[in-house]
């Protein structure tokens, strides 16, 4: 059997399959064969890239860091060209590489691209179009991580939220069921005395009075409370109430006032008073409980609409929007992160048109505008939302009053993979990602940054009928 040689090698590589015998010989001439052991590494971060390699066979691991979201990671088969392409601005290796498998590559310097481009112009258009599927791959597997980070990030926060009215709703109905027995046991001691067709009939039109009273308009403190306690307390063992400590603060969690009690304890005989009280004790708190579990159940509820309409569950890709119900529903998404000291200004131009766009890709814009600013701010300060009409475009402001934008890094804010944030700090949707979101709905993401007041600025376009109206 013929060895094989590297011009038969380079034979196998799609991109030079069809080249001439010539060509092929001149680039294997031209080229450094390299072999390499499973696990070791093939480039370090941060080499220069000074020069092409042609994986002839074996896979490589393609390491690099996306920001906050964690590692982007790529596996190269061979035969396939990788490393530094011609055209690419790339000056270092911006990740690591390692041979998966046992591995053989070839090497050309980046010093014989444009002899080789010169003698085979056919691979300037081939080795482009490899650049820009690799652009296109490494971005997209970045947006996939990036936004995971996100949806971690908030899913955390929502899981807080959501176990506030679970934990609520579950504590509830345990003491439901304590307040349900205590009932039984009232009613039916209420069933052993003697009483006429009318007071029975009054202990329900008592218990229905106390349901109904308004809640106070302002809760009471703990001085105010401990006054009215006592206050009822007193009252009952007036009239001889036994166990009246036990039954007072049921009845001033319903309002009741020691008048009521001077007011209506001619109705029933001093015997029936302990068992009646008791049982419109537990009757007041059934229903606050029940209430309890009303207000838990809703918040759940409200938690999940905002998370469907934050995601734009069931639609297709593309919605008509309205911008002020995402920012919104954002909003209540990272509410965990917004409720220890960060002040929420909105002033929204409501009259603004619903535009047509990717709804949860925008959402992600204002997530991670809006948890960049509870950032810049350290997680307490002022967060200012506005939208307003600029002549054919709409315009979301998200401002904070931190610090500001240094002014070394202002000109690095839109580079891929910059960051300022530590590890596991931020969504992990770079500045970068947002603008390029914004960019596929033909607007526009600037910034304007000084000590107190930063502002990131969306622009986005307006339908063209409201832009029509807008100018007429």
């Amino acid at each position: 059997m013929p060895t094989m040689t590297l011009t038969d090698d380079l034979r196998e590589v799609p991109a030079f399959a069809d080249l001439p015998a010539d060509d092929l010989e001149w680039l294997a001439s031209q080229m450094t064969t390299l072999e390499f052991a499973s696990g070791e590494v093939v480039i370090h971060e941060g080499d220069p890239a000074d020069h092409m390699t042609v994986l002839l066979e074996g896979e490589l691991q393609f390491r690099a860091k996306a920001g906050n979201s964690g590692d982007v990671m790529r596996v190269i088969r061979g035969p396939a060209v990788t490393g530094l392409l011609p055209y690419s601005r790339m000056t270092h290796f911006q990740g690591t590489a390692r041979a998966v498998t046992s591995l053989r590559v070839a090497q050309l310097p980046a010093d014989r691209f444009p002899e080789m481009l010169t003698r085979m112009p056919v691979l300037g258009s081939r080795l482009v179009a490899l650049l820009s599927d690799r652009i296109r791959d490494f971005t997209k597997l970045q947006d996939q991580r990036e936004k995971m980070a996100a949806l971690g990030k908030i899913s955390a926060g929502l899981a807080h939220e959501l176990n506030n009215p679970a934990a609520a709703a579950s504590r509830a109905v345990s003491s439901l069921r304590d307040a349900f027995q205590t009932f039984r046991e009232a009613a039916a001691h209420l069933d052993r005395h003697s009483l006429t067709p009318e007071q029975r009939a009054a202990i329900p039109e008592l218990e229905r009075e106390l349901a109904e009273r308004p809640a106070a308009s302002t809760p009471l403190d703990s001085l105010e409370r401990s006054d009215c306690e006592e206050a009822i307390a007193a009252c009952l063992s007036r009239h001889g109430v036994a166990r009246a400590e036990e039954l007072a603060p049921a009845l001033v969690d319903a309002g009741c006032q020691a008048e009521w009690f001077d007011r209506i304890y001619s109705r029933f005989p001093g015997d029936v008073w302990p068992d009646f009280l008791a049982r419109i004790a537990a009757s007041l708190t059934i229903d606050s409980l029940l209430k309890d579990i009303e207000n838990a159940a809703g918040r759940i509820s409200a938690l999940v609409r905002s998370i469907k309409e934050y995601t734009f569950m069931d639609q297709g890709p593309v919605q008509e929007v309205d911008v002020h119900q995402g920012l919104e529903s954002t909003l209540l998404m990272l509410r965990n992160r917004l409720k220890h000291g960060v002040t929420v200004k909105l002033d929204f131009d409501r009259g603004l048109p619903k535009i047509s766009a990717h709804a949860s890709d925008l959402n992600q814009v204002w997530t991670n505008l809006i948890d960049n600013a509870v950032d810049a701010m350290g997680g307490q300060g002022e967060l200012r939302i506005r939208t307003t009409r600029e002549l054919d475009h709409m315009l979301v402001e998200i401002g904070d009053n931190g610090p500001g934008i240094p002014t070394d890094v202002q000109a690095h804010i839109f580079e891929p993979f910059f960051t300022t944030k530590g590890v596991g700090q931020g969504t992990g949707l770079g500045l970068e990602t947002a603008r390029r979101i914004i960019q596929e709905h033909s607007g526009d993401i600037t910034f304007e940054s000084a000590p107190g007041d930063t502002r990131f600025q969306v622009r986005l376009p307006l339908p063209a009928a409201a832009a029509s109206g807008a100018s007429s």
